[in-house]
Order: structure tokens, then C-alpha cells, then sequence
């Protein structure tokens, strides 16, 4: 088949290549994919809509060669909405925006089969209106385990009268957002995950951890608090992930999280739950939560002795940050 023709949000998009494999598993194509995201629309630019991507580029389709792409190449066409953002060590680069459908495809287009999303918008980036708790199973874990942490962090977060939202990570883990108010900055929200995770650990020490060096979680969930550090990405709720299944980072309801098999929820499977049951998290941008309980457990934390937690390798060393090295290292030296 040749190029399909699409028009989109005001602008014409070719389509190339629509019969090339990108999922082996089933065969489903570059243009199932574009249909899947179409399909899907709505509930995705809920989540991505406005919001700096960095984008994972698969060009065989999944499976294949891929790296990551933080810039916008200067071929890319003039109607393309770009921003600048920057690392942790500083260094800019211009990044696609999910203006819209077309903005998604665009990348689609060029291979891409991962949108992992900054919990910015392009409007203001210096603002993180996104908390996401990452729950990461450490080796020996299954999902069954993650269900219940989850469940735990629910009830924990409700008790501070913050709604949070749960999706499958469209790998082997769950993802929980809490929808922010537009108050605090990247490293207020990880002040606020930290104190999560360490709060969580105390309540559930036998099931959830907060320690960040790998030889200290033992058999447990582990809340990766610094998935919220600034300028950190986050695989986005609707994409597909790019595995040769296409298995979806899938929001579910609550209700459904005791049932749910992630790996049947794919780009074939996803669009008919969405038109039989709606977007889970329908309206959650309406109602912006506040996480200034987290960083009041922060401060109590901190004025009890407790350092910081450390940072991911790639950030300069951060004040209150305790020794970056992991505990058997350090005794040995």
C-alpha cells in the first residue's frame, strides 16, 4: 500500500510505509497503530495534551534497533509546537509537544513506539502537575504483590484526602498518578514521593520499600520516588509500549485492578474497553490535588534526622543528600 493520506487538527499527514509489521506478534502494522491512537484520542490528550515527549524510536518496528530521541530534527515540519527543555546537567534540547493528534502521529510516523511524557506542560515547565508513583517489583515479585501495594498506597493517599489514579505500566509494573494543582516545582514533588514511599515502608515494611540501592529492598515493591525528580520521564498513560505484543500503559478503574491481566491489554484489544467503558479517569483533571500533606511528612522527616534520598546517578549531587554509593561499597572502603 502506498502512503495514507491523513488530515488531522488542520494539517495533511502521509502516512508512509502503512503495511510495515510493528508489532510481530499479531502483525499488526504502522497503520494499526495510527488507528489505535485515533481510536483512543480523547483519554490519551487528556494525558499527554501540551506536555513536552521524549520520544523512543523503533523504525524495524518493535524489537528491532531503536534509540532515544530528545530533539526535534530541523527536517521536522514548520507546523510542528516544539520547547525547549534541559537535563539535569544542563543541556537543552528542543522536544516534540502533544499539541494535538496530528503532533502524536507525526512521531508515529517516524517510528516511534514509546511517548514517555514530562509531567510539565510546554506552558509551564517550571511546574510539575503530576505525582506518579512508580511501584517497581523487585526481583521474586509478581503481580499479585503489586495489586496489593497498590491498594495500600490508595488507602494511604486517601487518608490524606488525595485521589489517585492507577494504570498498567504496559511492562511489569503499575504506575499511580495524583493529578496536582499547579503550585509546586519538580523537587517539591519529589520531596512529597520520598515521604510516600518512606511512609509507605514504615505501614508495610514486609511488602513495600523505600530504600533506593537494590541490595537493601530484599523481596519487596519498591516505590521509585525519583520517577518524579525534575526533568524525569515517564512511560504515558495510552501508549503503546514497544514490545512485539504492543501491549498498552493502560489506566483501569479500581475496580478492575483485581482482575486485570496487563499483557491482553494491547493496541487490538484497548479501543473496545474505552467505547464500552469510558476513560477510568474521566474528569481527574477537574479535580487537581494537593500534596501538601506528603511534604508536611517531608518536613517531619527531615527534622527527625532523615537525609534526603538519594538521587539518580545522572543529577549533580543535591544538598542533604546522603553518600552516592551503594551500603556495601561504602563499608568495604
Amino acid at each position: 500500500m502506498s502512503g495514507v493520506v491523513l488530515e488531522l487538527d488542520g494539517v495533511e499527514l502521509t502516512v508512509s510505509s502503512p503495511d510495515k509489521v510493528y508489532f510481530p506478534e499479531r502483525g499488526e502494522t504502522k497503520l494499526d497503530l495510527v488507528r489505535y491512537y485515533q481510536a483512543v484520542a480523547g483519554p490519551l490528550l487528556d494525558r499527554l495534551g501540551g506536555r513536552p515527549l521524549l520520544l523512543e524510536r523503533y523504525p524495524d518496528g518493535a524489537g528491532g534497533k531503536s534509540w532515544f530521541q530528545k530533539r526535534v530534527p530541523k527536517t521536522a515540519p514548520e507546523w510542528l509546537t516544539t520547547t525547549v527543555v534541559s537535563t539535569p546537567n544542563g543541556t537543552t534540547s528542543d522536544a516534540l509537544v502533544a499539541a494535538d493528534l496530528a503532533h502524536v502521529l507525526w512521531a508515529v510516523n517516524q517510528g516511534c513506539l514509546g511517548f514517555h511524557v514530562w509531567p510539565n506542560r510546554a506552558a509551564s515547565l517550571d511546574i510539575a502537575d503530576e505525582l506518579r508513583i512508580d511501584l517497581d517489583p523487585s526481583p521474586g515479585i509478581g503481580f499479585p504483590q503489586l495489586r496489593d501495594a497498590a491498594v495500600l498506597v490508595r488507602e494511604f493517599l486517601t487518608e490524606l484526602g488525595i485521589e489517585v489514579h492507577v494504570k498498567t505500566s504496559g511492562s511489569r509494573g503499575l504506575h499511580l498518578y495524583a493529578i496536582l494543582e499547579p503550585r509546586w516545582d519538580g523537587y517539591q514533588v519529589r520531596a512529597a514521593a520520598v515521604a510516600l514511599a518512606r511512609a509507605l515502608e514504615r505501614r508495610h515494611p514486609d511488602l513495600i520499600t523505600a530504600q533506593w540501592w537494590k541490595e537493601e529492598r530484599g523481596t519487596r515493591v519498591f516505590v521509585d520516588f525519583n520517577q518524579n525528580a525534575p526533568h524525569k520521564t515517564v512511560f504515558g498513560a495510552w501508549c503503546v509500549r514497544p514490545r512485539v505484543g504492543g501491549q498498552v500503559s493502560t489506566p483501569i478503574s479500581w475496580a478492575a485492578l483485581p482482575t486485570v491481566t496487563p499483557d491482553t491489554l494491547t493496541l487490538s484489544t484497548v479501543p473496545a474497553l474505552v467505547t464500552e467503558h469510558g476513560d477510568p479517569w474521566s474528569g481527574a483533571n477537574d479535580r487537581p490535588q494537593s500534596i501538601e500533606p506528603l511534604l508536611e511528612l517531608s518536613r517531619e522527616d527531615l527534622a527527625s534526622g532523615l537525609m534526603d534520598a538519594p538521587w539518580p546517578p545522572v543529577y549533580p549531587k543535591m544538598p542533604g543528600e546522603p553518600p552516592r554509593v551503594a551500603p556495601s561499597r561504602a563499608k568495604k572502603s
